[in-house]
């Protein structure tokens, strides 16, 4: 693999998540290094993944060829602020899993035009079935844009984005998405209660449904239209039901909820640049 050096930056639940995979992948975990404030954490990552974890960054930083960005977006500036001197000189890859934070602030933040690819992964990459989006600033060669790739494919499937500004769609789509899905789950769970199932039988027809569209939803080549359409059958069950769903004018309601979604991604994006 190419992607010898990792250093993360931030032990946190997305770390965890993007070094098991890794490890999993056949990546060496002598090969790691995440430095994280919390005793318990460095703990918990070394006797369960085999990480060297540290308590500093400096010491994190010392070789690195690639530098992974996993702390919270309101700690960002001041992490960065505390790189940057450390840094003095080398030029490693940053891939930055910081949601919000634009790459030409964390270069200002870092003090040099360092490469930057940003990544905004979701949170079922926890169980290396992620959907992330990724963009490279101009500064990330042929080279860093596979390094990048490699890691974040260890949780998940991978698309660039060409726009930097299309991140924001992304976390609107794929970022908040779980949510959106979780929520149909959960009214879906509630109606067939309703209908008189008892709560479990409910809950694991609810979700065995939700995961079988899924996969035939991914393995099939037809778009989700013509998967639809397979299922509804003319006067029965499910065409009564959709007709309630177009009643509602459901398709403008995602759409309105996904630009609302996009639109405070825009706003937050915004203040972090901000910040001094």
């Amino acid at each position: 693999m190419s992607t010898a050096n990792i250093r993360f930056i931030g032990g946190g639940n997305m770390a965890t998540s993007l070094i098991a995979g890794l490890i999993a992948d056949g990546y060496a975990p002598q090969a790691i290094q995440v430095s994280d404030p919390s005793p318990e954490r460095r703990h918990a990552l070394q006797a369960s993944l085999g990480v060297r974890a540290l308590a500093t960054n400096a010491e994190a930083l010392a070789g690195a060829e690639t530098l992974v960005l996993c702390v919270k977006p309101q700690l960002a500036a001041s992490v960065c602020a505390e790189l940057a001197p450390l840094l003095d000189g080398q030029r490693p890859l940053i891939v930055s899993v910081m949601a919000g934070v634009p790459e030409r602030t964390i270069q200002r933040w870092l003090g040099a035009p360092l490469p930057i690819v940003r990544a905004m992964p979701n949170t079922p990459a926890m169980v290396q079935t992620g959907a992330i989006g990724l963009h490279a600033s101009p500064e990330v060669d042929a080279e860093g844009r596979n390094r990048a790739e490699t890691i974040l494919r260890a949780v998940g499937l991978v698309r660039w984005v060409e726009e930097e500004s299309h991140i924001d769609a992304v976390t609107a789509i794929s970022g908040s998405g779980p949510a959106y899905f979780f929520l149909f789950m959960e009214a879906l769970e509630q109606a067939a209660i309703e209908l008189g199932l008892d709560g479990e039988t409910a809950r694991l027809l609810t979700i065995q449904t939700a995961l079988g569209a899924a996969k035939m939803a991914m393995e099939s080549a037809d778009p989700p239209a013509r998967l639809r359409e397979q299922v509804t059958s003319p006067g029965g069950t499910t065409e009564r039901a959709l007709a309630v769903f177009d009643e509602a004018d459901l398709r403008a309601l995602v759409e309105r909820a996904a630009r609302a979604a996009r639109d405070r991604a825009v706003e937050l994006s915004k203040t972090l640049s901000e910040a001094p």
